[in-house]
């Protein structure tokens, strides 16, 4: 077994190795999903979080090894290029990628573990959140500001964005999850109300921010909110056929 590795910190090398090597039985897991799993371990007096992505079949295993950077190393990159761009996400320290003469076996992203208040999922999902409507205001400015920057993340969703709470009236947003970013000079608006297609498909939720982002970029709000409402319905339908055409699948092998 061979390693590939690249990191930004003093922490060395080995150390990191050893570390992930610890993770598969210590840690505390945050996330155990299909794709990947999250762990949070403690690392000379600091909380690391260790993202491991699934062994990818073999297509992709010899994908990642020799045309495609690996989901670890886009992670790790983007999070670099983001905090660049003044965009706020947890502290990338390394990415490892184990390797096989077949390609790609496993990958880890390493950053730091955020402690944060709340995503923007839970602003969404409840109505009577507090400051609900303040949050989502700044929410629209901080997706305008990505969208300004040429920032176009693919995977835009309710669960990727961590907020903390600066007690001042004002909230900080961190991008997680960045292994699927396009960076352009310029985002048309079509891209960039495509963009948030994938936050949430609730009337209220769209209305306000159609209001505050037609503010941002000098547009009437009903062409904005049409957009907005379009590329989101358009999204679940999408998803709807996709799980359809899956289950079918499924039915006809068993």
């Amino acid at each position: 077994m061979k390693y590939r590795f690249g990191h930004n910190s003093n922490v060395n090398k080995n150390d990191l190795l050893k570390l992930i090597i610890n993770s598969y039985d210590e840690g505390i897991v945050l996330v155990n999903g299909s794709r990947n799993k999250i762990k949070v371990l403690n690392h000379n007096q600091a909380s690391l979080a260790i993202k491991s992505f699934k062994i990818p079949n073999l297509f992709n295993k010899i994908t990642y090894r020799f045309f495609r950077k690996s989901k670890a190393r886009r992670s790790f990159e983007f999070a670099n290029e983001l905090l660049k761009r003044g965009i706020k996400t947890p502290n990338p320290i390394a990415y490892f990628e184990e390797t096989t003469y077949l390609g790609i076996r496993k990958s880890y992203y390493v950053c730091d573990y955020l402690e944060y208040d709340f995503s923007i999922r839970e602003v969404i999902k409840d109505k009577n959140f507090p400051n609900r409507i303040q949050i989502i205001n700044q929410f629209t400015h901080f997706t305008f500001k990505l969208h300004e920057l040429g920032i176009e993340f693919l995977d835009h969703s309710p669960g990727n964005t961590l907020i903390k709470d600066k007690e001042d009236g004002l909230f900080d947003f961190y991008l997680v999850d960045l292994n699927r970013m396009k960076f352009h000079n310029v985002m048309t608006f079509e891209q960039r109300m495509k963009n948030f297609s994938r936050l949430s498909i609730k009337e209220d939720v769209i209305k306000q921010i159609s209001r505050e982002y037609a503010k941002l970029y000098n547009l009437t709000s009903d062409k904005v909110y049409n957009s907005m409402s379009y590329f989101a319905n358009q999204f679940v339908t999408q998803n709807e056929f996709k799980k359809q055409l899956k289950n079918k699948i499924l039915f006809y092998r068993s």
